[in-house]
């Protein structure tokens, strides 16, 4: 994933930090996902980013919570939680910011460390003391992140949130090995919020528009 990021990143054409070509290229954008039915920006957003300094921290980001993870899933599991939870920190952060233009992996990302959260609550007897050393430093780097969503208005602290909350869950019944069941549902979740949440919203709003 890390290799796939930067390939596209390093492409001439999508390293530029304009929004209109971010736009053209597969920027998350709301009213051209839930009103013209673009639905694949929720994809190619996940692989654009605005300059060397974001992709870098991105890539950091996955490179050390990643390998963790990649020990623990299988790559089918690793590739599913990774997507979903970029496809609904996406989603999320339509809901949040209906005109705003959104780019990057941290939904992703964030949901492969919500995974990381997720198995270790599953298997929390068996690690006892690990277990409580793990949740605190979870804790504290979540804060971290919080923190730093709250200062930078550029962070879309939403998707992060998004894609957490579906990484921890991927985890968990993962981790319990209902791994089917964990695509079902989270296909029912993004179709709901697609489906009624968003278009509602915008046809509320469409005079914005």
């Amino acid at each position: 994933m890390i290799v796939l990021n930067i390939i596209i990143f390093l492409i001439p054409f999508l390293g530029i930090i304009n929004s209109e070509d971010l736009l053209k290229y597969g920027a998350i954008y709301g009213p051209s996902i839930v009103l013209s039915g673009e639905s694949w920006r929720l994809v190619t957003a996940m692989f654009l980013h605005g300059g060397f300094e974001h992709i870098f921290m991105n890539m950091l980001s996955l490179w050390f919570v990643g390998r963790v993870v990649e020990r623990w899933f299988d790559n089918f599991s690793y590739i599913t939680i990774y997507f979903i939870s970029g496809l609904i920190g996406g989603l999320i952060s339509i809901y949040t910011h209906p005109v705003g233009v959104a780019i990057g992996a941290s939904g992703a990302i964030f949901g492969i460390f919500g995974a990381m959260a997720g198995i270790v609550i599953v298997h929390r007897k068996r690690m006892e003391a690990q277990f409580k050393a793990f949740i605190k430093e979870f804790g504290v780097i979540l804060l971290l992140n919080l923190i730093i969503g709250v200062i930078f208005e550029s962070v879309d602290l939403s998707a992060h949130i998004g894609g957490l909350i579906a990484g921890l869950v991927g985890g968990m019944m993962i981790g319990k090995g209902y791994i089917k069941s964990y695509i079902i549902f989270s296909i029912i979740i993004m179709i709901l919020i697609y489906s009624y949440i968003l278009p509602e919203l915008y046809v509320t709003n469409y005079e914005f528009y």
